[in-house]
């Protein structure tokens, strides 16, 4: 089997051949040939996946009228737009990076240089900050 998987077999098929499970094999396979494998290693980082998040509408409405980036734009460009009561959340799929970027430059929504922020602006942002906290760092 270790042979075969070195040769380039895939698990999948090593798997038909020997009628176990595909993690029966990764398993044999980390524990046979450890250096073959990247899972566990403390020197590379896990890549981050993408998450959804609930932006409120507000939010969503002064993040359009800003400069972004091609990835921020994406991101609100691919997001759902849900109905919620008078208003709407935008369900927006994206990297955690891209979030809390997102949530910084709604950063003039709680209030800038002394001018009071439109107290349901503030809140909308305090929401997507409380969400975008709620992410492992």
């Amino acid at each position: 089997m270790c042979t075969a998987y070195l040769d380039g077999r895939s698990i999948a098929a090593l798997a038909r051949d020997h009628d176990v499970s595909r993690g029966a094999i990764r398993t044999a396979v980390a524990d046979l040939l450890p250096e073959h494998t990247t899972v566990g290693s403390e020197d590379s980082p896990a890549p981050e996946s993408p998450v959804t998040l609930d932006m409120p509408g507000k939010v969503a409405d002064f993040l359009r009228t800003t400069e972004l980036e091609p990835a921020e734009r994406a991101a609100l460009d691919q997001a759902v737009s849900v109905r919620r009561g008078q208003g709407y959340t935008l369900r927006v799929t994206a990297l955690p990076a891209v979030h809390r970027r997102l949530l910084d430059l709604c950063q003039p929504l709680d209030s800038t240089a002394g001018i009071s922020a439109i107290p349901a602006r503030r809140k909308a942002r305090r929401e997507y900050e409380n969400r975008v906290s709620a992410l492992a760092p």
